[in-house]
């Protein structure tokens, strides 16, 4: 039993993963290099796919540079300090446009070309920035759509399905989840604006998420 899972190198996708890997499926993990300002998340995502273990990981290479219209990938400031009713009144400038469409795009080609069902995406609409692409309403259209768009769709032979376990979870239960099934946090990496020396900042809404996650358990941040 085949999935692929999108894996950014965050708490969240790492915790993806490893609920996938708990469920039985072989995974595969796909991660993108796509003009971000913290590339470091992809060193963290290569050592959580050895960590748990995925049967392949690919990284695939997309310039949304491009286009720009981000903070992650246009030279815009990212948000510091913001506190939760901010990060929730409005869509903040480090969301990427379209960003979710395209992962889960490139990850149905792959599974089309795997012969497998299931995708897993580590969005949450709790504890998160307001995307929306991170929303269940989101994640069912794209379903539907998947499910229109493929051969194996279209001839009734495989019905894709898009796997998102941590989408009404909050941070601490995300984390809790993750300790449960065996993920160590230091391996992950979440900050939008990490300094030259790839050491997280502390302040953007990744950071700040992050940190009220693991306060709320009464956890330290390995990162910290």
């Amino acid at each position: 039993m085949k999935a692929v899972i999108l894996l950014s190198g965050g708490l969240d996708s790492a915790t993806a993963l490893a609920i996938a890997r708990h469920q039985g499926f072989d995974c595969h993990a796909l991660s993108f290099r796509y003009g971000q300002r913290h590339t470091v998340e992809l060193k963290a995502a290569q050592t959580v796919a050895g960590a748990l273990g995925v049967v392949d990981h690919k990284i695939a290479d997309i310039d949304l540079r491009l286009f720009g219209g981000s903070a992650l990938t246009a030279e815009l400031d990212v948000p510091k300090d913001r506190d939760e009713a901010a990060m929730g009144d409005a869509i903040p400038i480090t969301y990427v446009p379209a960003r979710n469409t395209i992962f889960l795009s490139f990850a149905l080609a792959w599974a089309e070309v795997l012969a497998c069902s299931d995708i897993f995406i580590g969005v949450n609409a709790l504890d998160y920035s307001g995307y929306p692409d991170c929303r269940p309403e989101y994640i069912a259209a794209f379903e539907t759509m998947a499910n229109l768009a493929t051969r194996a769709g279209v001839e009734g032979t495989t019905k894709i399905t898009i796997h998102t376990p941590l989408i009404h979870m909050t941070k601490a239960e995300i984390i809790r989840t993750g300790l449960e099934l065996g993920v160590d946090y230091g391996w992950t990496f979440s900050c939008y604006d990490p300094d030259d020396q790839d050491r997280p900042c502390g302040r953007c809404d990744a950071c700040k998420l992050r940190e009220k996650g693991f306060r709320e358990l009464g956890l330290r941040d390995p990162l910290s």
